[in-house]
Formats: structure tokens, sequence, C-alpha cells
């Protein structure tokens, strides 16, 4: 018989090499396709916000027309457009991830907070 430790020895030493693939797949396939941005406007277009999934927005565009809305207006705006945006990247990554990962790391995702 096989020592205990010896067999948690192994199949911790299992699960490092899994992670380590897995790293390194989501690590060539990001290299290859850039990062994972989440767009979304407006319907006016007034408003364009960027963002990455769970991270603060890149890039927020606002039209002249859009300073005429009044702070309070436009920042209420800001945050729908930018709500979208972010659901947008969760929605990317998800799409992005599906194809080097298995299902339940995507998953798990979902349980991060990145709601396909």
């Amino acid at each position: 018989m096989s020592d205990p430790d010896d067999q948690v020895g192994a199949e911790i030493e299992r699960a490092n090499r899994w992670v380590a693939d897995t790293e390194r797949r989501v690590a060539d396939h990001f290299a290859r396709g850039g990062p994972v941005l989440g767009r979304a406007s407006s319907p006016d277009r007034a408003v364009t916000v960027v963002t990455p999934p769970g991270a603060p927005p890149t890039e927020i565009r606002i039209s002249p027309a859009a300073l005429r809305m009044g702070p309070d207006a436009l920042a209420a705006e800001i945050v729908r457009v930018a709500a979208r945006a972010t659901r947008d990247a969760s929605t990317r990554l998800h799409h992005s991830l599906h194809r080097v990962v298995d299902p339940g790391t995507t998953s798990g995702l979902t349980e991060l907070g990145f709601t396909p």
C-alpha cells in the first residue's frame, strides 16, 4: 500500500500541473486575441464606455451634446452605459475563455460575479 502522504502529494502535483496548463492556455489565447473589453453607448451615442471585466472603465467618451444634459443626468447616463459595458465585458470573457478552459472554470467565473 502507498503512503497517504504520497497520494496527497501526487494529487497536489497533478492539480498544480492542471492549473499551470490552464494558465498557459489562457495566456496564449489572450496573447493572440488581445484583452477582453466590453463596450456600450447610449442610444444617441452621446456617452460611450469601454471597460475590461471586473475593472473600472478604461475609456469614457462624452460628446459635446452630452455636456448639455446637466451633471446629474450625465452622471446617471454614464453609470447606465458603464453597467451595460460591464455586462458586455463579462459576456465576452465567458465566450473567450469557453474556447480554452473546461466548463467548471467558466462556471467559476459566474460564481465570482462575471455573469455570462
